[in-house]
């Protein structure tokens, strides 16, 4: 029996397509699920994660307990932009993962372009 598709993973799949990090400009992936947003920065020449940070994560778990799902993705979007700063990454190519490009998908990429990097 076939495995069924979901929409959003026809774009993903779309999107992966165009969209590869490299060394130089790695990928920005973003995930949210009901109640919590995570981003990492994947080198996909390598199969790397260079720079991570969720709702789940221990630096941030405090911070985001009291925050609204959209404040709480924008403080994981500046977070990862801390981390991927410190590892020397200033450009990235934004993968949003099949979501639209709204709420808290677009605050985490504001975030981190605010925080720093550049897409």
């Amino acid at each position: 029996m076939a495995k069924h598709t979901t929409p959003r993973e026809r774009r993903k799949a779309r999107i992966r397509k165009k969209v590869t990090g490299t060394a130089d400009r790695p990928r920005l992936s973003v995930y949210k699920s009901l109640n919590h947003i995570y981003a990492q920065v994947v080198d996909d020449t390598t199969g790397r994660t260079l720079a991570a940070a969720s709702t789940v994560s221990k630096a941030l778990k405090g911070e985001v307990k009291e925050d609204a799902k959209t404040d709480a993705a924008k403080k994981v979007g500046a977070a990862v932009a801390r981390a991927a700063l410190d590892k020397g990454v200033t450009q990235v190519v934004f993968d949003r993962n099949g979501f639209d490009y709204h709420g808290r998908i677009a605050a985490v990429a504001q975030a981190a372009r605010e925080a720093g990097l550049k897409f």
